[in-house]
Formats: C-alpha cells, structure tokens, sequence
C-alpha cells in the first residue's frame, strides 16, 4: 500500500511543481495521471478514456456555459469602459488618504457583479498605480489590495455571488449561490476587517521607514492617457452588474426561479434530472449572466461595436483555457479517487475532524493549494468526497447550505500559492515580482484560511 500512497503524492507534487514552473495543466495532468495509475498497478487506458476523459467531461458539460458568459460579461464590461468608469468613480470619491480602501472596494464590486477576476485587475490596476503614487504608498503593496477585494470574499463568501467557485457546490449539494448567507456575510467582514488590518499595518510600516511609492518601475500606466479619458455615469457604468446580482437572486429564488419553469417528471423522464435543485443554480446564472452581457453592450454600443468580434474571441479562448484546465484537473482527480492508495489519504482526511465541515474545509484548501486552483481543488474534492460529506451532515443534522459555504470559501483560502495562475497573472500585470510582493498576497491566503476554519468550527457549536 505504501507505493500506492506514494504515487499519489508523487503525482499531486509533479502536477504542483510543473504549473508553478508555467507549463499547461491540459497536457500534464493526464501525464500525471497515468503516472499514478501505472505506479498503482492499474489499467492505463480504460483509466484515461473512461475515467478521466468521462469526468473531465462532463464537468465542461456542467460549467462551461458559466466559464464562457462570464469571461463574456467581463471582455464587454472592459471594452464598454464600465468596469474603468467603477474603478476611477471609487478611487477619485475615497481620494489618496484611503487608498487601499479605494482599491480594495473597485476590485470588490467588479467581482461580485460578476466581472472575472483577471479583467478586474486589468481594469483596476492603472488607477491603482495612479492613486498609490499620488499617496506616496508603496507599489509592492498593489497586488495584496487587489488580491484582497477580487481573490477572497467576494469570490465565494459573499451570498449571491456569481462567481464560479460559488457555483460549483450548488451542483453536489442541492443548494443554491445563496447558501448559508449569514455564515459568508460574517466570514466576509472578517476577512475583510483582517485583511485591511494587514494592508494598512504595512503602509504604515513603510511611511516610516521613508519608503515611497518607488521609481523604476515596469509596467507603468500612461498617466496622461488616464487624465484626458473620459468616463461614462458611475449609474450607467454599474447597471449590468446590478442586472446580473438581482437577475440571479430573482431566478434562483422564489415563484420566478426557474426550478419553476418545467415539469419535473417531464426533466427526469426525458433529461435524466431527478431533482432540478442541482441545476437550478447554473440555469439562473446563465439567463442573469446572458442578460448583464446585453446590458453592457448596449450602455455603450459606439465604443464595443469596433472591437466587439475581437474581443469576444478573447472572451472565448479565455474561457475554454480555464475550463479545460479546471476540467484536467477535475479528470485527474476522478482517477486518483479510484486508486488503492486513495482509501489511505481519503482516511486522514476525513478522520482529521469528527466534524464534517472542518474535514471539508481541511480537503478543499488542501486540494486546492496542490493544484493551485480554486475552482480545480474544490471541483476534486467535492467528486472524490462530497456525497461522503453530504451524508455525514445529514446524519449529525448539519444544512447542506453549510457545507456549501465551508467548501466555497475553502476554495479561495490556499488556492493562492505561488503557483497560482492568478497570482502570477496579477504579478505580470503590475510589473512586480514574487520575491517583492507576495508576502502581502501570502498574508491575504493565510487570512482566508484561518476564517475558514472558525467559521467551521463556531457554525458546529451551533448545531
């Protein structure tokens, strides 16, 4: 049994270390895959085609209409200039004396009304640099102000959120993006409160030591670009946001939801959906989202309409990167479950805690800080153990609305290694290093673990 656990592990650290070092995901994972299976003493090519290759698949099934409208609804939001009319109007009302907070509250509002994480960066990183440098902060504290607003609460603890880790338990547990409200909204206002305690502790450290924002910088934004654009109504600009916050509440919930619309005889006899609650949340999503790319093409129709076919190919081979890369990692994952050496880790993991939403939490921040992804790790852990955990609330009379949200914000708490695609992303976009600035973003990951974790264990003494 002892290679059977190694080949795991070998596996898992193989797949870390080569995505750290910028190597696809698509092409490696079943590389690895295969390595664990073949150390594992089983068949290799029923365990790629009918396992990993029928996982993967389906999961592209199940969530690339979310991945594509959201990449969408971003790709328009920037090119429409509503997601930089957000971020000037917040920077320029907080002005240079609450610069953090200024940076912090853009990213947070983009992100939960919906705009991926990838373009709020871009969008908000120039008036970032710009406000940072009028207060004389420093620029390596940039990517922990922009990691904090768009990488942590509002990406999965906030209820309602449309991101895609939020999504993704709806599908396991029967529940919907607002699960478990009063739980995110807490863990959010500590994360939060936390977070800009750190920030703010780290302005202050370099103010007096004397150090500024700093000269010599790459990837500088053109100043004078930013100070003769001009930007439409802040009410106009955050329309489709609210379009797609209240569009998603509206037909996840209530008489409109659209668990609603049909027949539930007629889904399972013909669709082979026995219960609607496990799509309801996707189907909501995709009309809200859908509904908040139209409203942002027609905000401003004269400026997309020029660069709207290249722009949406943008959207789309960005969307079917992330898609594929999450569902490798989802197909990787699938057949490490079925191996021998899976029952021994699987053990640990879930007698680590009696408690299932701490052993949940313990599994998803694991996985999701091996393979570096939020949406990978919570996806893994959720195939291999979710119905596990699912009964095991049951049995000790936890909501399934609770480990929803454990898992959700889980996902966003060590995700945020090195390695991650985001975080190098964010380092690329504000010309800053790992070795200068990922200790504030490392701070922001240790945050969002430990409130996981409380989270976890106060909503047990609850129950």
């Amino acid at each position: 049994m002892f290679i059977e656990v190694i080949s795991i592990i070998l596996a898992l650290g193989l797949l870390m270390f080569f995505a750290y070092r910028g190597y696809p995901v698509i092409i490696f994972a079943p590389i690895f895959t295969l390595l664990a299976v073949a150390m594992s003493g089983i068949a290799l090519l029923p365990s790629y085609t009918e396992t990993y290759m029928v996982n993967a698949a389906n999961y592209v099934k199940s969530f690339f209409p979310i991945f594509l409208l959201g990449a969408v609804f971003g790709k328009v939001m920037e090119m429409s200039g509503a997601a930089a009319s957000i971020a000037h109007n917040i920077v320029k009302a907080l002005g240079s004396n609450r610069a953090i907070l200024a940076v912090v509250l853009a990213c947070s509002i983009l992100t939960y009304g919906g705009v991926s994480l990838f373009v709020v960066a871009f969008a908000v990183y120039p008036f970032a640099a710009a406000i940072f440098r009028e207060a004389n902060i420093p620029k390596r504290l940039i990517p922990g102000a922009i990691a904090l607003g768009a990488f942590t609460y509002t990406m999965d603890a906030l209820p309602g959120s449309p991101q895609i880790q939020n999504i993704i338990p709806t599908s396991y547990f029967g529940t919907d993006a607002y699960a478990a409200p009063l739980v995110g909204i807490i863990g959010a206002i500590l994360v939060f409160g936390a977070g800009m305690y750190w920030l703010e502790r780290r302005r202050k450290q370099a103010v007096a030591s004397g150090e500024g924002y700093g000269e010599g910088h790459v990837n500088e934004p053109d100043l004078n670009e930013g100070q003769n654009r001009t930007y439409m109504s802040i009410w106009l600009a955050i329309l489709p946001l609210v379009i797609v916050l209240v569009g998603n509440f509206v037909l996840s919930r209530g008489s409109l939801s659209v668990g609603n619309w049909y027949d539930p005889g007629m889904l399972a006899e013909n669709f082979n959906i026995a219960n609607v609650s496990t799509v309801t949340s996707s189907w909501a999503l995709i009309i809200a989202l859908s509904l908040g790319v139209i409203a942002a093409l027609l905000i401003n129709v004269k400026e997309v309409k020029n660069k709207l076919a290249a722009g949406l190919s943008t959207a789309a081979a960005g969307a079917l990167l992330a898609i594929f890369n999450t569902a490798s990692e989802v197909g990787f994952g699938n057949v490490v479950k079925t191996l021998p050496g899976f029952a021994v880790i699987k053990e640990w993991i879930v007698g680590a805690s009696d408690n299932p939403l701490v052993s949940e939490a313990i599994a998803v921040n694991v996985l999701a800080g091996v393979t570096g992804s939020a949406s990978g790790g919570l996806s893994i852990a959720l195939e291999v153990m979710g119905k596990q955990y699912l009964e095991m609330a049951n049995a000790l009379g936890i909501s399934p609305e609770l480990l929803h949200r454990i898992a959700s914000m889980a996902s966003g708490g060590m995700d945020t290694l090195p390695h991650n695609g985001a975080v190098i992303t964010l380092l690329a976009i504000t010309g800053l290093t790992h070795r200068t600035s990922y200790k504030d973003i490392f701070a922001i990951t240790i945050i969002k673990t430990v409130v996981v974790f409380i989270l976890a264990f106060g909503a047990s003494l609850f129950i």
